[in-house]
């Protein structure tokens, strides 16, 4: 197809050799002229699709008239680049206009609750339903992450307070929202920073206080042994050894060690695997159990599948043995939990230094163990006396001299 010339300058067409528009042969229209001294020629479309030599050259008019002024583009790839890049802008600033218009419960209720569901224990996921249900739905459920304030979370800080609910509750919840915020901005649901980088979180000490006497554990364990065998197994393994109820669920017959007397935990809440050492009780009980495969839960849940919580008859036995009658103070209350609180305590009580409980709990801090420090008041005093005994009996032996009061005199 050759380039034929139309009545206005700079502009030209092509005819397309079959297809037709109207009864004459469909145009293809460019334009001619020169951009930055060099000479360009540039297509614009169909006469099919619209284009005629007068629309062609009103284009090319304002092309011309643009390079004379300096204003606006100069040429049809520099007018598309522009075009391209408003439409990308106008693109960002209505996703970033949805992002902002996005309210807290459809994250929490949507993309937020299926990765928890993936990802957190089923306890975890229930608590904090729960927590959205009850306290941060009503209040800011409906609200754009943009809107959300602190005054909005220190109001729920507020209502959860008068209700009467624990310190440690209330920080669980500011935790949900923080959790909230965090997941939508790592994927691009929002850019708005938590607000809970402003609220100051009650102070909370929710470490548990109780533990059990060596009377009120026997009398836990015949009772849980009428009640069910298997809950025993798991309380006597949790009390002698310190596990928690996960690691509990977790351990497989391949992590246990008859001959070494070991059992190993492995992903664990710390993050890293330990070693737990079986007391005599604890071995025979194992060895009294219906081995499994390597591979096979040494207390597996009905189906054979992993367990996920304790059963109720803990706090059936406990309730029945009055452990917790007339305690109101959740920390002073008897749980499972209790348990590996118990042989902690237990240990520091017989002497044991906190960096060897530390290990055997696998706390990833010592500060996590010093709460048990006050078991041990004559751990302290029993250190100086044993220093004392030290400087005496070499003093005895003559390898330190007494200060005699005798001043010395001149260079020495």
């Amino acid at each position: 197809m050759k380039w034929i010339n139309s009545n206005f300058p700079g502009v030209r067409y092509r005819e397309h050799s079959k297809r037709k528009h109207g009864i004459k042969p469909d145009r293809y229209f460019a334009i001619r002229g020169q951009v930055d001294g060099k000479r360009r020629e540039e297509g614009l479309g169909w006469g099919s699709e619209g284009w005629t030599a007068q629309k062609a050259a009103l284009v090319l008019a304002d092309l011309k008239k643009a390079h004379t002024t300096g204003e606006g583009p100069q040429s049809l790839k520099e007018k598309r680049d522009i075009e391209t890049a408003r439409r990308a802008e106008e693109k960002a600033r209505k996703a970033h206009q949805d992002a902002e218009a996005v309210t807290f419960g459809t994250i929490f209720e949507g993309t937020y609750l299926e990765h928890s569901r993936q990802n957190k224990k089923h306890n975890s996921v229930v608590t904090e339903r729960g927590l959205f249900r009850h306290w941060i739905g009503p209040a800011i459920g409906d609200m754009p992450l943009k809107d959300v304030s602190p005054f909005h979370l220190e109001r729920i800080k507020k209502d959860m307070t008068d209700a009467g609910r624990a310190p440690r509750t209330i920080h669980y919840a500011l935790c949900v929202v923080r959790q909230v915020f965090n997941f939508a901005r790592e994927r691009d649901l929002t850019g708005c920073i938590s607000p809970t980088c402003k609220v100051k979180p009650p102070k909370t000490d929710n470490r548990r206080l109780r533990f059990l006497t060596h009377e009120e554990s026997r009398l836990l364990l015949e009772h849980l042994a009428e009640l069910s065998p298997n809950l025993h197994d798991m309380a006597l393994l949790s009390l002698h050894c310190g596990l928690r109820a996960g690691e509990i669920f977790n351990l497989a017959w391949g992590d246990v060690d008859f001959d070494r007397g070991l059992l190993t935990l492995r992903d664990t809440k710390s993050g890293r695997n330990r070693m737990a050492y079986m007391t005599a009780d604890v071995q025979s009980m194992l060895e009294a159990r219906e081995r499994g495969n390597h591979s096979a839960m040494v207390f597996p849940g009905r189906g054979g599948v992993k367990r996920s919580w304790v059963s109720n008859a803990f706090e059936r036995a406990v309730k029945s043995l009055g452990f917790n009658e007339g305690v109101t103070d959740t920390r002073q209350k008897v749980v499972f939990h209790s348990l590996r609180h118990t042989f902690a305590s237990w240990l520091v009580e017989q002497g044991t230094d906190l960096y060897s409980v530390k290990e055997l709990m696998g706390h990833s801090t010592i500060s996590m163990t010093e709460r048990y420090s006050h078991l041990a008041p004559d751990t302290l005093r029993r250190a100086v006396k044993n220093l004392e005994k030290g400087i005496a009996a070499k003093n005895e032996a003559g390898k330190l001299i007494p200060f005699t009061g005798t001043k010395t005199t001149g260079n020495t």
